[in-house]
């Protein structure tokens, strides 16, 4: 009797790892052919052993997290590999959990209760436009997405095909006033679509005797989203394209903000400019025209208090007006206000970055905070406004709950505040707008003139259309 040895050697992570395999042979008759039958049995469960191990071993180190160091060791073609791998992994978990909210969802209705299909074809319907808010905070912006259900537009539409105010989102022809993303709130998005109505043609004209759309609406809409007023329009009418101008508003404190000077800057963006240092370049949709017209914009404090006056505790607000934003325009130009505001930068930036001749490339900067931007108002031609008043006072007594609530989380914050700060002699300690600007904070601060810049326009161009992801016409270049 003897024993079949084998050795086999792996790499995992850098690390080296020996594996001993033993085969015992030889018991039993010893004749030369059982022998020979034995060793080759040994060689055989050596070579599975060995396959098994080297999957089991490959699998854990693809598995593992890596450190730096060993993704600097990669060469361009491992990393794609590993960005694809990790990709391919990303949408086997999102689908997963699209799984398993579609299960949750169906777990939500009556069990054995089977809902009767509604008969569309006995109402008429008519084109409305319907204006609500809501207080983005804990959504995934307005638009609906594959990997979530926290989307102003799910829960929309949720109630709107709950209700069987509509049959389908494809036959609604539906048009959204803005796109608003994550944690920004509304307070008046409007929306155009087809719903059911109650009254024949004819008669489509007593407002007072047609569903009562908000009232079914907020029924079945989260708290935070609350619908405010309808309007019939003709069937033509677009929420979109229809709209005069957009207006928002970024609430903000004073802290130690110089608000005259940001009011300054911010009246240089007013007028036709070309704004693609002032947002996020979407070229990869196949935006390449970055012209807009500003209609008007200031920063005031709110209220109309005193600048001279007012505490790092008194609240402000940029209100600028357009027909039409670029993706993160608001938030960019917020950014670049916060640091004039800081006295980091002259008013005088914002003319710099205006001027793509001079400046043809984005100096790289930080976005101001989501959460205090609000899509304020959309104005229309000729829109009367149909409003249930008791409705409406519902929904006031709903939103002067959440107000009483965050008024008193507020109020009982700032006591705590006072008292600290009484306990300090520092002079300046009104840091209360520090958090909005998003990002690390260098303590040498750096000039936005003299920062590393952003690939041009015209280079990120020729980056997709060499991939031909899209084309571009040279006339749309700007």
């Amino acid at each position: 009797m003897f024993y079949f040895l084998a050795f086999l050697f792996f790499s995992l992570n850098g690390k080296y790892i020996c594996l001993v395999l033993v085969q015992k042979v030889g018991h039993g008759a010893a004749t030369k052919s059982r022998l020979s039958a034995q060793i080759t049995c040994a060689a055989t469960h050596v070579y599975l052993a060995s396959t098994i191990m080297a999957k089991v071993l490959r699998k854990c180190a693809k598995t593992g997290k890596s450190t730096r160091e060993q993704l600097e060791m990669l060469d361009k073609s491992e990393l794609i590999d590993k960005i694809l791998q990790l990709e391919a992994r990303n949408e086997q978990l999102r689908l997963l959990i699209t799984k398993g909210t579609d299960v949750e969802s169906r777990k939500e209705g009556t069990p054995g209760k089977v809902r009767k299909s509604f008969d569309f074809s006995r109402y008429h319907k008519r084109h409305i436009l319907l204006k609500f808010y809501y207080l983005g905070w804990d959504y995934h912006g307005f638009a609906v997405q594959e990997d979530t259900n926290e989307t102003i537009e799910h829960h929309l539409f949720a109630a709107l095909s709950k209700s069987c105010c509509i049959e389908s989102r494809e036959s609604a022809n539906y048009h959204r006033c803005g796109r608003t993303d994550k944690g920004v709130s509304s307070f008046s998005q409007v929306i155009s679509l087809d719903v059911r109505s109650r009254l024949e043609p004819e008669n489509q004209g007593n407002l007072s005797d047609e569903l009562p759309y908000c009232k079914i609406l907020n029924r079945l809409l989260p708290m935070n989203i609350r619908c405010i007023a309808w309007c019939p329009v003709s069937s033509n009418f677009s929420a979109r394209f229809d709209c005069k101008y957009r207006r928002y508003r970024y609430f903000f404190p004073r802290g130690n903000l110089d608000i005259v000077a940001m009011d300054k800057a911010v009246k240089y963006a007013i007028g036709d400019h070309d704004f693609r240092n002032i947002c996020k370049m979407d070229v990869a949709n196949g935006v390449v025209n970055f012209k807009r017209t500003v209609i008007d914009a200031q920063v005031t404090l709110v209220n109309d208090q005193n600048v001279e006056k007012s505490t790092g505790y008194d609240m402000c607000e940029l209100e600028i007006t357009s027909q039409a934003f670029l993706w993160h325009q608001i938030r960019c130009l917020m950014g670049i206000l916060l640091l004039i505001g800081r006295r980091k930068e002259e008013p005088e930036i914002i003319l710099r970055l205006l001027d793509i001749e001079t400046c043809p490339q984005k100096p790289q900067y930080n976005m101001a905070h989501q959460i205090p931007l609000n899509l304020w108002y959309c104005d229309y031609e000729n829109v009367k406004w149909f409003i249930d008043e008791n409705e409406l006072l519902n929904t006031i007594k709903i939103l002067q709950q959440d107000w009483a609530i965050n008024i008193i989380k507020s109020t009982m914050i700032k006591n705590m505040l006072m008292e600290l700060e009484n306990l300090v002699n520092c002079v300046n300690i009104d840091f209360q707008s520090d958090c909005l600007l998003l990002g690390v904070q260098s303590k040498i601060y750096q000039p936005l003139m003299k920062r590393e810049m952003c690939e041009s326009l015209e280079n990120k161009i020729k980056h997709y259309e060499k991939k031909r992801k899209f084309e571009v016409t040279h006339s749309e270049v700007t």
